[in-house]
């Protein structure tokens, strides 16, 4: 592969596992909003009208942001009925088509989510609650989550096609923990 797709592999790969593991720690916060609330409702009968929401938008950006490390690691959900007994150049030629489909769609999905963004920006949307919290920043985290998304599958995408065409590329730091981890979860559940 040309050295610039390695540099963007390596650069790529990086900036979302940075950006994956900083972004793991938000289910606490949320989970801290959820039991505030709670707590606020049941034991001083004072509901708070922002608690859902709030909740809720972090868990949006938990789940955005967090994809493209998922996807570094391999982790998303998959049917693998088939593709665990595949070879690992058929794995990567099943791979490579899901990808170009997955472009296609994360692109239009981006295409979107600027679109729904700078309309949230220009004209001051907001949600139809009570609260009526601004929509643009989490419309910003959206399509900034759909973006490492698809900058993420482009990477994949070229390590497939560097393991078809027999050099593969090597593996960054956080596939090597994320592919080490499932060894040994796959070799326990063999005995």
């Amino acid at each position: 592969m040309p050295a610039a797709i390695r540099l963007y592999v390596r650069y790529v790969d990086r900036f979302n596992r940075r950006i994956g593991r900083i972004v793991m720690y938000l289910i606490f916060v949320m989970i801290g909003v959820l039991l505030y609330a709670s707590l606020s409702r049941t034991l001083f009968d004072r509901p708070l009208i922002w608690g859902v929401e709030v909740s809720q938008f972090l868990m949006v950006a938990y789940f955005l942001l967090g994809g493209a490390y998922s996807m570094q690691l391999d982790d998303h959900v998959r049917m693998d009925l088939f593709y665990t007994r595949l070879s690992p150049r058929a794995k990567a030629m099943s791979d490579v088509l899901t990808m170009l489909l997955l472009l296609v769609f994360l692109a239009t999905l981006l295409a979107g989510g600027i679109s729904s963004t700078s309309y949230a920006i220009k004209y001051g949307e907001t949600n139809y609650s009570s609260w009526a919290p601004p929509l643009a920043p989490i419309k910003i985290i959206m399509t900034l989550g759909v973006a490492l998304m698809l900058a993420q599958c482009l990477s994949t995408l070229f390590k497939d096609i560097a393991v078809l065409r027999g050099h593969p590329l090597e593996q960054t730091e956080g596939e090597k923990d994320g592919r080490e981890g499932k060894e040994r979860k796959d070799g326990e559940g063999d005995r």
